[in-house]
């Protein structure tokens, strides 16, 4: 398996980086580091997430933080599509 991240997905988490290094500094890097690394545990189990609420996706929660990592599934890749906020409004 093979683990690939969407423009959408990798813009996520800079918007993320962004928020988190302007409203929590000393956390920060820490935080992104977490969330970004989140996804490869899909490597061993990729179905693990939840059916997701777009057909063809699934859902990864990254408890306890309130962000949840949006993928799909196509053969032996594994597409992040998004992550998003567990309070955001979903396209």
């Amino acid at each position: 398996m093979q683990l690939r991240w969407t423009e959408d997905a990798a813009n996520d988490l800079e918007q993320i980086a962004d928020y988190l290094f302007e409203h929590s500094p000393e956390r920060a890097a820490k935080l992104v580091r977490k969330i970004y690394e989140f996804p490869a545990k899909l490597l061993a189990f990729p179905l693990r997430g939840r059916l997701g609420k777009k057909q063809g996706t699934r859902e990864l929660i990254l408890a306890p933080l309130p962000y949840i990592v949006i993928y799909s599934v196509r053969g032996d890749l594994i597409y992040i599509a998004r992550i998003l906020h567990g309070a955001q409004h979903r396209p």
